[in-house]
C-alpha cells in the first residue's frame, strides 16, 4: 500500500469516527430549539426551554435559562430514599442598562436558594421538567 492511499484511508476513518460521536449519527434525539425570546407578564409563571429567554413586559428585565448545573432528583422508574434536587443557572439582565448577573436556583430548599432578587424583581424557580430541559420561573 502506498503512502497516499494509507493517508486517504486514515483520513476517511477519522471523519467517520468523529461523525459517529455526534448525537445525529448515534441516533440520539436532538432537542427542538425553542424560540429564543418569549414575552411574559410580571407576576406570572413562564416556562423556559434550555437557552430560552423571557422578556418581562413593562420592566427592563430578561431571564434566560442557561444550563442545568446539577440534577440529583430521583428518576421516575427508581425508588429513592431522598427526592434529590436540581440546580439551574440563569442569566438575569437589564437590557436597557446593559447590566446582568448570573444566579443558580435550586428546585428544593436543602442545597441553596429557590429565588433571587435583581432589578427590583424577585425571580423564583417554580419547577423543573423531568429531563431538565425546561424550567418554570415566576417573576414578581
Amino acid at each position: 500500500m502506498d503512502l497516499q492511499r494509507f493517508a486517504a484511508g486514515l483520513f476517511a476513518f477519522a471523519v467517520l469516527a468523529v461523525g459517529a460521536g455526534s448525537s445525529v449519527a448515534s441516533g440520539q434525539p436532538v432537542p427542538a430549539r425553542a424560540p429564543s425570546t418569549v414575552s411574559t407578564a410580571p407576576r406570572g409563571d413562564v416556562t423556559l426551554r434550555l437557552g430560552q429567554e423571557a422578556a418581562i413586559q413593562g420592566k427592563d428585565l430578561a431571564v434566560r435559562y442557561t444550563h442545568l448545573v446539577n440534577d440529583s432528583r430521583c428518576r421516575p422508574t427508581m425508588t429513592c430514599i431522598w427526592q434529590g434536587e436540581a440546580t439551574l443557572a440563569f442569566l438575569l439582565s437589564e437590557p436597557g442598562r446593559g447590566e446582568s448577573t448570573t444566579a443558580e436556583l435550586h428546585s428544593g430548599p436543602r442545597t441553596g436558594p429557590q429565588a433571587t432578587s435583581f432589578a427590583a424583581s424577585r425571580v423564583e424557580l417554580v419547577s423543573v421538567s423531568e429531563d431538565g430541559l425546561a424550567a418554570t420561573v415566576r417573576v414578581s
